[in-house]
Parts: structure tokens; C-alpha cells; sequence
């Protein structure tokens, strides 16, 4: 008999794993809501129609597409299955996909139902979504986005915001070494004018957005193959090696650009920067990274990464501006979007690697309430009742045990309390209380251990 197994990319979450990802899931919750973010769920499943040619070449390669019901292949043109060519029959086998990103299923909602919305439209969304991808540290083919988006508005203060919200989730994991990049598509049009480009932009784009990956000599041969001349290519890293601070890299590019793009890019990066001046927010984790390019395709203004310092793990969160996505739907009034996602299993990652989850996230129950005979159990089914009628996780061992077994199952899932109850508790009123992590016990009544357990 063949062994259970679990597609590549894909993994199983114990209670243990679970207990840590809601933490992740919940302090990302609270952040999004606290700046007037509405929750938002879309299915799995889109029609390809939807996903295909919203992120660019690389994207459309690994998108999952599922197969058409039934007899998938009894329309298919006879001479095109003898070609054996999968992409001549895909449309004809295949007209769903599994979401990819969230942001266009949601860009796809607002459409649909723009009459129903209040713009502009602030959702967060937390679904799992599936690439295609080659399964490595870090990155899974199944994995969950934290997204929070703002459509119908093309206030500066929304990146702004997008800033705060970062910082105010990576305080609430208890990471503190972190970098937001920050960058602008006019900059990198700004770049592509510049070295005269014009044409070649998205190889620009997707050679630059891999200088991490593969270095320079990587991104030069890239550049090279797509016909970049190699005083260009040296001009080009000329002007990604600007340094300085934020401000220092911005005047410096000001003052060499021509094109208005290029400028807007500037001028845009610099109100952002002023709206965070002003609300009190400071830019000491906050970078103008030039060389950031974000590969998808549909990004328009700012754009976003952050990364957690001197761990080997790549981006863990990353977004931008958004101008002409709904126009992909046939959107007449084209409206602007901003929007950020957060990769749980790449924060889970981290976590895991700095030991920053708190144990307390592990523990299922406040209490577990030992019996050592048969009526103390049915004794401790209305003090379980009224544990949890005051609000306090509790549960009752359910077999007749020695206690030993019952204390050693209270640790296993490193429940705080026991409370221990035999005939002498039954008649005296009086229970046992333990503290399994300090080691104390004392006998006081259901009342007091109601209080104690509620604080």
C-alpha cells in the first residue's frame, strides 16, 4: 500500500503550528481594522479570463489551472492533441484557475459591484492563494496573503498609512530589525528615459527587480541578451548606486531626470514622506531602495517591500500603487488603488527563526479539571459548565485515569491550571486548585477560582 502524502510546496498545520499562525493571522487582523480596513473573501477558483495577463509573462506561467468537468478533451480539435502542444489546448480543456495574487479578485469584486460600495473602499482580505513555483525555503506553492486595500482614492495619504501599518504589525510580532523599501514606477520610468530605454521597459523592470537574486553581472548578462547597450547598462548602475539618505537620493535623481515621469515619481515619494513627517512617524527603517522594481506587471506608483534584517528569507511583505486594474474589466470609470500583502508562511518563517512566538500561543485551554473516581467526573461537569459560563477555557480529562496520566496530559498541552476533585473535594465544596507552571496548589472554592482564572 502506497504512504499518504501531500502535494510539493503544500504542508500540513498541527495544533502547535496553528496556535502560532493565528497569532500572525490575529495581529495582522487587529492592525488592518484599526485602520478602517472591512474584511473580504473571495473563492478559490477564478475563471482564467479573470487572472490571465494581470502579472505579466512570468505570472501567466504559474497560475494553477484546473480541468473542465466531465470529458475535458472531447472538443478538443483533433489535430491540435497529435501536436501535443498544451498551451494550443488550454482554453479548450481549461476556464478556471486558482487565485494567484488577491488583489485582482478584488479589483474584479469592485467591479462587479460597484453600485453596492462606499468609495473609497477599504477591505483586507486573508485567504490562501497557489503559484506554480518551484518550492524552496520560504516559498510554497500553497500559501497564505494578508492583503489591505484602498480602491477609489489617489491620496498620498493611503501609502502613508500603508507605512504606519507595517511598522504597527512588525511591533505586534515582536520583530524589530526590519527594512521598508520603498520605490516608485515613475522613478523606474524615470530610469528607463534616462539610459533610453524607451520599448525595453519590461526587461528593464524584471532584469532590475532581480539585482537581489543574481547580482549585477547577473542583471548586466540579462540586459546584455535584450539588447542593452553596455554604456547604458553602466549608466544604468551608475544610478542605482546612488547613495545618501532618502531625502539626498530623491534631489540627486531630481536634478538628473528629464522626463515627467521620473519627476512625478519624485515628487510623489516626497509627499509621502512629508505626510509621515507630519504624523509623527520617523524614516529611520524606511528606504528609498531605487533598484526596487516588484515584477507585477500592474503596479503604477509607489511601491513596497520589507524585509526582515539578517535573516535568509526574502520579502515577507510588499505592494504598491495601482492605477489601471479595474480598466482590465472593462471598467469605465478606471479607479486607483493602493494595497499591501503580508506572506504568513514567510513570517512564520521568520518567527520561528528569531524565537519571537510567545507560549502562551500554544495553549488551548486555561484549565483542565481531574477527577479520581466516577462521581467526581459528574461533580466536575458543572464545574466545567460554569468555568466556561464565566468565559474561561477549560475541559474535562475524559477517561478514568490515575492522575499522574491526567497532570502528565496538562503539560503536553501546557495548560496553566488543573483543578483536582475526589470525594473530599465533593464534600468539603472546597477544590483543588494547581498552578502547573509555579508548582503551588491550595483548596478554595469554585467561586475563587472563577476569580483567580478571570484576571
Amino acid at each position: 500500500m502506497e504512504k499518504p502524502s501531500i502535494p510539493k510546496g503544500t504542508r500540513d498545520f498541527g495544533p502547535a503550528a496553528m496556535g502560532k499562525r493565528q497569532f500572525i493571522f490575529n495581529t495582522i487582523r487587529s492592525v488592518y481594522q484599526k485602520y478602517g480596513f472591512q474584511p473580504l473573501e473571495t473563492p478559490t477558483m477564478e475563471n482564467l479570463s479573470v487572472l490571465t495577463g494581470k502579472y505579466g509573462d512570468e505570472g501567466d506561467q504559474l497560475l494553477f489551472k484546473i480541468l473542465n468537468s466531465g470529458d475535458y478533451l472531447k472538443d478538443v480539435d483533433s489535430a491540435k492533441l497529435e501536436a501535443r502542444n498544451s498551451k494550443a489546448i488550454t482554453s479548450s480543456i481549461s476556464e478556471k484557475g486558482l487565485r494567484y495574487d488577491l488583489t485582482v479578485p478584488f479589483a474584479r469584486y469592485v467591479v462587479m459591484n460597484r453600485g453596492e460600495i462606499t468609495f473609497p473602499f477599504k477591505r483586507y482580505q486573508i485567504q490562501p492563494v497557489w503559484r506554480a513555483d518551484r518550492p524552496q525555503k520560504g516559498r510554497y506553492r500553497e500559501f497564505y496573503q494578508c492583503d489591505a486595500d484602498v480602491v477609489g482614492t489617489t491620496s498620498l495619504l493611503c501609502e502613508a498609512e500603508i507605512v504606519m501599518m507595517i511598522r504597527e504589525v512588525m511591533k505586534g510580532l515582536g520583530v524589530t530589525d526590519f527594512t521598508i523599501k520603498i520605490n516608485h514606477r515613475g522613478v523606474l520610468k524615470g530610469i528607463a528615459d534616462t539610459i533610453e530605454a524607451t520599448g525595453k521597459e519590461t526587461a528593464l523592470y524584471v532584469a532590475i527587480d532581480k539585482l537581489d537574486k543574481i547580482g549585477k553581472e547577473g542583471v548586466s548578462k540579462e540586459l546584455s541578451e535584450a539588447g542593452f547597450a553596455p554604456d547604458k547598462i553602466e549608466l544604468l548602475f551608475n544610478i542605482l548606486n546612488t547613495t545618501g539618505s532618502n531625502e539626498e537620493k530623491r534631489l540627486a535623481l531630481t536634478a538628473l531626470f528629464k522626463s515627467e515621469s521620473g519627476q512625478k515619481g519624485l515628487s510623489d515619494l516626497k509627499t509621502v514622506f512629508d505626510l509621515l513627517e507630519a504624523s509623527g512617524s520617523n524614516q529611520s527603517n524606511l528606504e528609498f531602495d531605487i533598484s526596487l522594481a516588484r515584477g507585477l506587471s500592474y503596479y503604477t506608483g509607489c511601491i513596497f517591500e520589507v524585509k526582515v534584517n539578517n535573516v535568509a528569507i526574502g520579502s515577507v511583505s510588499g505592494g504598491g500603487r495601482y492605477d489601471n486594474l479595474t480598466a482590465s474589466f472593462g471598467d469605465k470609470e478606471n479607479l486607483s488603488g493602493v494595497g499591501i500583502s503580508f506572506g504568513v508562511d514567510r513570517l512564520y518563517d521568520v518567527l520561528e527563526e528569531l524565537q519571537l512566538f510567545p507560549k502562551e500561543i500554544q495553549r488551548s485551554s486555561k484549565v483542565l479539571i481531574c477527577f479520581l473516581d466516577t462521581e467526581s467526573m459528574r461533580y466536575g461537569l458543572k464545574v466545567l459548565a460554569a468555568l466556561r459560563a464565566a468565559g474561561i477555557a477549560s475541559e474535562l480529562y475524559p477517561d478514568e485515569s490515575k492522575l499522574k496520566k491526567q497532570l502528565d496530559y496538562a503539560n503536553k498541552k501546557m495548560i496553566s491550571f488543573t483543578i483536582v476533585i475526589g470525594e473530599e473535594e465533593r464534600k468539603e465544596g472546597k477544590l483543588m486548585l494547581k498552578n502547573m507552571d509555579a508548582g503551588t496548589q491550595e483548596k478554595v472554592s469554585l467561586e475563587e477560582i472563577i476569580k483567580t482564572l478571570s484576571t
